[in-house]
């Protein structure tokens, strides 16, 4: 076993093409440390609907030049068997290490199978990426980003011609065709014949980021913002120079790219601590909002001041301020979430006659919703222009809820008094969630495996009136690995993060408000309600 491994190794540094790799490898197998390479050869990184994630290094079980030159080459294999032979693929890359690398290289594969490959012309968010596949005509894009996961890792998104992430059963074609790639050396990789874009491509994104607000709207409110040493500080400021508001006070440790990230743990806004420098900043300029974009910048966090001191709004709060923006400014389509997400979005649709559609955790589902006008997700994920970007956009929903704000500021009003407004209306939909982050992904499995096996009948003294196990699927949803419980005034999902090491449990609780003044007895009881639920959800599932 222990010579097999070396083998294996070696067979895998012949290969490697990036000088690092190579050497971090050798070293490894000098020193036999057996342990470590039996972790980076227990397998490979599987390519999944998120496409590759990964902590960056050497083997197969680690995201790396060898292992992005093999996914780009199936992903190449399966354009060509779906009749693309020379159709454009467009590549873009954030600022995190090797993403640039990793970028070259896909252009070089593509180029290489003779497809037309072009790339961004530097690091830039996500959405302008998504944008430019619809735009360019292209079959397909390939973004490397690891998003708001920690600096060591880094991560390779595949968007198919329509704009959107990939879905089954494409995922497991190119898995198929990846798995199929004997070696390297049959890859031809040349040094030249792609395109790198120029600026055009990001100018006409930031022409319809325009389209987003309506014409004659107050654009009034003063921001702080916070680019999470990613890369959407130039094309906010950009975005927001084009619509008319004044320029965001920016979070100067924070501002420019920085792979390591070096003043967060973790560079996700949702994380405790990320969002202390943003909140410092406010407390010395007094904005009327705090916007964080994650590293890649398609997520979007908003902080409002609640009292004396600033806090978060949850992404299900933002998606129902959002909501309640485009309903009043007559928007038409459907109103899409994923199932994780809250409940009142479906109150909001009703109430103003348009469609609603729950769909499977992700924007590769929420963005193939027919007639989509707007989507969102409760992991701070927002999609408000559909027609131009089929993903979500932190740019477009930082721009939107800017002129939300900007036209309750007119009115001497707030966020949180149009939240108000909502939760009489519709009753006061409180989420939280149970998130455990696990080092042994088998805790992960006992705890669905445990709650399969002895599901619970109540919670928080609800009793629970539907129990449905997610991976039969449901009329509505294809299959996933998932639980939900319906209770009375409440809701929990229970699934494993398709991203990170986590179990995520995603908790509704709806209480009824007869009148503004109702509103704090209502919280209370709310607040209650939850702690009670993750209390007794934790015992159940053993975590």
């Amino acid at each position: 076993m222990h010579d097999d491994l070396i083998a294996r190794a070696q067979a895998w540094l012949a290969e490697d093409p990036d000088p690092e790799t190579r050497d971090e490898l050798a070293k490894l197998i000098e020193a036999a440390d057996v342990e470590e390479l039996a972790t980076r050869f227990s397998g490979t990184l599987q390519f999944g609907t998120a496409g590759l994630r990964g902590e960056l290094g050497a083997g197969p079980m680690r995201m790396n030049r060898t292992v992005v030159i093999r996914a780009a080459a199936g992903l190449a294999a399966y354009l060509k068997k779906h009749g693309h032979d020379n159709g454009l693929v467009v590549i873009g890359y954030d600022a995190r290490h090797k993403s640039e690398d990793f970028a070259r290289d896909t252009a070089a594969v593509m180029t290489g199978a003779g497809l037309r490959a072009a790339v961004l012309p530097r690091p830039l968010p996500t959405p302008v990426l998504a944008y430019a596949i619809r735009h360019l005509g292209a079959v397909a894009g390939v973004e490397v980003t690891a998003s708001h996961n920690p600096p060591r890792d880094n991560g390779y998104k595949v968007y198919l011609g329509d704009g959107s992430q990939i879905v089954p059963p494409a995922d497991v074609e190119i898995a198929e065709e990846i798995a199929a790639v004997p070696s390297l050396t049959v890859v031809p990789r040349p040094t030249e014949g792609w395109d790198t874009l120029d600026d055009s491509v990001l100018d006409a994104y930031l022409a319809r980021t325009d389209a987003v607000l309506a014409p004659d709207s107050p654009r009034t409110a003063r921001t702080v913002y916070t680019a999470m040493h990613g890369v959407g500080k130039d094309v906010v400021l950009a975005a927001f120079e084009r619509a008319g508001f004044p320029a965001p006070a920016l979070v100067t440790e924070q501002a420019e790219p920085d792979p390591d990230f070096p003043t967060v743990a973790f560079p996700n806004p949702e994380e405790p601590g990320a969002m202390d420098l943003a909140f410092a900043k406010a407390r010395e300029t007094e904005p009327d909002l705090v916007i964080a974009n994650d590293p890649d910048a398609d997520r979007c966090a908003v902080a409002v001041k609640d009292g004396g001191d600033w806090r978060m709004l949850r992404g299900d709060e933002v998606g129902a301020l959002l909501a309640a923006h485009l309903v009043n400014r007559g928007a038409q389509g459907t109103f899409a979430e994923s199932i994780v997400s809250s409940s009142l979005l479906g109150r909001i649709a009703e109430k103003a006659n348009l469609r609603h559609e729950e769909t499977l955790t992700g924007f590769k589902w929420i963005a193939r919703v027919e007639g989509l006008r707007y989507g969102y997700e409760e992991a701070l994920g927002y999609c408000v222009d559909p027609e131009g970007v089929r993903d979500k956009d932190g740019i477009t929903a930082a721009l939107l809820i800017t002129e939300l704000a900007s036209q309750l500021k007119e009115e001497g009003r707030t966020l949180l008094d149009l939240l108000d407004d909502l939760a009489v209306a519709h009753g006061l939909h409180a989420t939280d969630q149970l998130s455990v982050r696990v080092q042994d992904l088998s805790v992960i499995a006992n705890a669905m495996r445990r709650l399969r096996e002895q599901p619970p009948t109540g919670l928080a003294g609800l009793p629970i009136t539907k129990a449905e196990d997610l991976t039969q699927g449901t009329e509505s949803l294809p299959p996933t690995d998932g639980l939900r419980y319906t209770l009375e005034g409440a809701r929990v999902i229970v699934r494993p993060s398709g991203t990170e090491p986590k179990l995520k449990c995603y908790l509704e609780v709806v209480v009824p408000v007869p009148a503004h003044t109702d509103l704090p007895a209502a919280r209370a009881k709310a607040a209650g309600l939850l702690e009670t639920i993750k209390r007794d959800l934790s015992a159940a599932a053993g975590i």
